[in-house]
């Protein structure tokens, strides 16, 4: 149990990393070639690498409760008060630090979150909400690879559309919607993944190699989209595409693997991920919008700001948990 918790600990905090540099970078990322084109080709390789992160967050929640434990009122009680407070700590930065109506924020409380990294919140619930009608049952490696082409690929609604003249031939309509589909099935494959006997020789390796080549293909996917619409589009970022989505299983076989022994820095993020994740969007936010970045070095700037956004965060994370001596919101 102890190896399994170091390696969840480790693909956690990594994951949370990679959330701030998605949001770090997206500003270079949307601008497109303005910010020039070597600067735009490293932000666009960093997003790439890090889209990751939130079907990790799934995948981790999956491994924890879509097996003999699920869901208890603790954890929907965690949740409900995490997204009270952090959406009060949004509310109030947009009152007192920005000009965005706060009034309006409010209103559209239920249809969107108060800052839009909260959207994960209401996401997880779901998850929650299954946990006690799912027990992911044993099975066999070739079996998830196959269920993952089928599902992440060929019958894909994200994937982008292929065809031979007229006739139409992927992705095939499986009648597969929605993102809740896959962040249920993100969950399911954590638990799947995580329980599996994985022979070690060679595994880590493949896995490694099918993340970077993900990586790349999610990297080129962007930057020719960039050229046939003129502008950027999230096609190949999208947390439910199929690059997105095996690059998600191959890291989280790479963890399970090879990163399985304790890392004090890992494990010391892993700690305060969750006030990290909900305070880091407010810091970058700030940063951006108040003019104390510097657009101009590109890349010293998404350095300096994931830097500065990871240490505000960190500081604020270890003061809360001064006070929240339960955990219910940190």
């Amino acid at each position: 149990m102890a190896q399994k918790i170091s390696w969840l600990d480790n693909l956690r905090a990594v994951a949370c990393l990679m959330v701030i540099v998605i949001h770090t970078t997206t500003y270079y990322v949307t601008t497109g070639p303005e910010v020039g084109a070597v600067s735009w080709d490293i932000a666009n390789l960093l997003n790439s690498a890090s889209r990751v992160c939130v079907p990790l967050f799934f995948m981790i929640s999956g491994y924890l409760f879509f097996g003999e434990r699920s869901a208890q009122g603790r954890h929907f009680l965690r949740i409900v008060l995490c997204l009270l407070f952090y959406s009060a700590v949004a509310l109030a930065y947009i009152t007192w630090l920005t000009p965005i109506n706060e009034g309006l924020s409010i209103r559209k409380l239920f249809e969107k979150p108060i800052f839009y990294h909260l959207w994960f919140f209401f996401a997880i619930i779901p998850i929650y909400l299954f946990s006690p009608l799912v027990q992911v049952k044993p099975v066999q490696a070739g079996y998830l690879a196959l269920m993952a082409l089928i599902i992440a690929v060929i019958a894909n609604p994200n994937t982008v559309d292929q065809s031979i003249g007229p006739m139409h031939w992927l992705p095939i309509n499986l009648y597969i919607s929605g993102d809740t589909f896959f962040y249920l099935l993100y969950a399911m494959l954590g638990r799947a993944i995580g329980t599996m006997t994985i022979a070690r020789r060679g595994v880590s390796w493949a896995a490694g190699a099918l993340f970077v080549a993900c990586v790349l293909g999610i990297m080129i996917g962007t930057k020719k989209q960039l050229h046939i619409n003129g502008a950027f589009a999230d096609t190949w970022y999208l947390y439910c595409g199929p690059l997105v989505f095996i690059a998600a299983i191959s890291l989280f076989v790479l963890f399970k693997t090879a990163l399985d022994r304790p890392n004090g820095l890992l494990s010391f993020l892993a700690r305060y991920s969750l006030p990290i994740y909900g305070f880091h969007a407010l810091f970058i936010h700030f940063i951006r919008t108040h003019d104390y970045d510097f657009p101009q070095y590109p890349l010293a700037d998404i350095v300096m700001v994931f830097s500065i956004t990871l240490a505000g965060s960190i500081l604020l994370a270890m003061g809360l948990q001064r006070l929240d001596k339960h955990r219910y919101i940190s």
